[in-house]
This record gives C-alpha cells, sequence and structure tokens, in this order.
C-alpha cells in the first residue's frame, strides 16, 4: 500500500510540554505522592496509560472541584485544557501541591477573559460544551462568560450591553467558527473579535484538506474523546470530500476499508503518541493492495 504521511501530524508543543511536566513531577522524590492528574492529561488513552506507568492517578469527571475532593494529600496536575480559578483556590485550601500543565494557549485565552471582564465586557465563547477547555475559561469569569456551540445558542443570545467581545476555543478552527463568527456580527455589529484558534489545530486540518487529495481514503489516529481528532476526520470528508476513519490504534483497521484502495494518507491528532501512529503506517505499508477479506495483522 502507498502511504502518504501527512504532514504536520501528531503532538503539539502544549501536549508534549503536560506529559512531559507531569512525568518530570512524577519521577522527582521531592514531589510529594502520590500524584494526581485532575483529569485526562490530554485526550488520549496511550498518553493516559504512559502516566499510569509511573504511579500516576489520573482522576477523570465533568466537574474539577468534586474531583479534587477525592485526593487527601500529595500533588495535583491540571491537565493542558486548563481549569478554573475556583479549582485552583480550592488545591491551595485542601494544601495540595499544585502543577499547572495548562497549554499556554489556553492559558492567554484565560487572561483575555480575565481581562475583558474586568473593562465590563460581555464575552460570546465559542465552543464545545462538556469539553474541559471551556469550563474553565467560563470559571474566570462566571456570569459574564456566554458559551455557544450552535446557531440556536447565538440566537438565545440575550446580551444588552455596549460592550461585547467573542473569543474562541483553542483546539476549534476557521471552519468550526466562521459561521457562527458571521451570525454573531450580525446580532451585535459592534462585537469585537478575538481569535484564539491555536496555530498548530489550524496547520494540522489544512494539511489534512490538502494532502488528502492525492488519496483514496484517509485514517485519522486518535482518542474517539479528543476533539482535534474528530474534527480531523470532519474537514477530510467535508473539504476534501475523501472517506476518512478514525481509529485508536493498528489494530482498528477493517480490511472493507481497504478494498480497491491504492494510496491512504495517515494523519493524527495533536494528542496522538508518535509511536501509535507509525505502527499504523508501518500495518499499512506492508498491506498487499489486493487484499480484500483478511483480518488485520
Amino acid at each position: 500500500m502507498d502511504v502518504i504521511k501527512i504532514t504536520p501530524r501528531g503532538y503539539c508543543y502544549g501536549v508534549v510540554d503536560a506529559i512531559q511536566l507531569a512525568k518530570q513531577v512524577a519521577r522527582d522524590p521531592s514531589t510529594p505522592k502520590p500524584v494526581y492528574v485532575l483529569g485526562q492529561i490530554v485526550h488520549n488513552r496511550h498518553a493516559v496509560e504512559s502516566l499510569t506507568a509511573l504511579g500516576i492517578i489520573t482522576l477523570d469527571g465533568a466537574n474539577r472541584v468534586e474531583l479534587l475532593e477525592r485526593i487527601a494529600q500529595g500533588s495535583v496536575v491540571f491537565t493542558a485544557h486548563g481549569v478554573s480559578p475556583a479549582v485552583k483556590q480550592r488545591a491551595r485550601e485542601k494544601g495540595l501541591h499544585c502543577v499547572d500543565a495548562t497549554c499556554p494557549d489556553v492559558t492567554r485565552t484565560h487572561d483575555l477573559v480575565r481581562a475583558l471582564a474586568a473593562r465590563g465586557y460581555d464575552i460570546i465563547y465559542i465552543g464545545k460544551k462538556g469539553h474541559p477547555e471551556p469550563e474553565g475559561v467560563l470559571g474566570e469569569a462566571p456570569g459574564r462568560v456566554r458559551l455557544v456551540e450552535s446557531e440556536a445558542d447565538v440566537a438565545a443570545l440575550a446580551i444588552g450591553g455596549e460592550r461585547v467581545a467573542v473569543t474562541t476555543q483553542t483546539t476549534l478552527s476557521k471552519w468550526d467558527t466562521e459561521r457562527l463568527l458571521q451570525l454573531i456580527r450580525q446580532r451585535y455589529p459592534h462585537v469585537e473579535v478575538y481569535n484564539e484558534i491555536c496555530d498548530a489545530t489550524q496547520r494540522r486540518q489544512e494539511a489534512a484538506v490538502a494532502q488528502s487529495h492525492a488519496a483514496d481514503l484517509v485514517i485519522v489516529v486518535g482518542d474517539r474523546r479528543s476533539n482535534n481528532s474528530n474534527r480531523l476526520v470532519e474537514v477530510v470528508t467535508k473539504l476534501a470530500s475523501r472517506p476518512a476513519y478514525l481509529i485508536d490504534n493498528a489494530e482498528e483497521l477493517r480490511p472493507e476499508w481497504l478494498v480497491g484502495v491504492r494510496r491512504v494518507a495517515v494523519t493524527s491528532g495533536s494528542s496522538t503518541p508518535s509511536e501509535i501512529t507509525r505502527e499504523v503506517i508501518r500495518r499499512l505499508e506492508a498491506w498487499p493492495v489486493e487484499v480484500t477479506t483478511a483480518a488485520v495483522g
């Protein structure tokens, strides 16, 4: 099988920094133990398992403050997605050693929202409901930030002030936000727009769309909880008009996908370990084009 290795793909610098920081904490004998991560360090089970092997305990759940109540002592690592000020305050109240692995791009959004709220702005935040990144950002200015994910959410907004700003979740793309931004501008012509989409997310999606045109099929390697991995599948399908599948690892490759396929493109989410993607590429490169029903491996 001819394999196009889409670049850039895989880990972004924020993910690398978060994982390495957590590993350093686990290996440092001076750091209070046990070490907990408040939520998944990044949305990929292989990355989480690599930390578990070092004795790090991942506490996963929707409410970070409630998760903190399960920790009696030791250290707590805040994930790359960021947390609200209330979470940090409660961790300090419990006497925990706090390690902040928030992606710098997310931190910048927190700073922006806090500054806008202090200046009296009402803030519209385009993001994914239930995702930990919006949870943390909204906590910077409770009551002043409105989370919107759909056109219906925009239609339901009721903002009467003259100072209105809009910003975005970092892991979205221009294709996610352009329609909602258009609607927000129509409703609030005086709105100030702050684009906080991270460059790594945008570049990976643009590369996937541009480079997949030469392929018969696209494989995206990533966790099903990863927003950016799911978006890679969507943009390839919609904008490049190529079939695309999300897999966790090489064992999830399906023979029926590859019937009649001679060239396949491979990319991966920004939280996917490189060795997982490399194994998928090796498996595909060894795949005979004439295969029709043989099982993977």
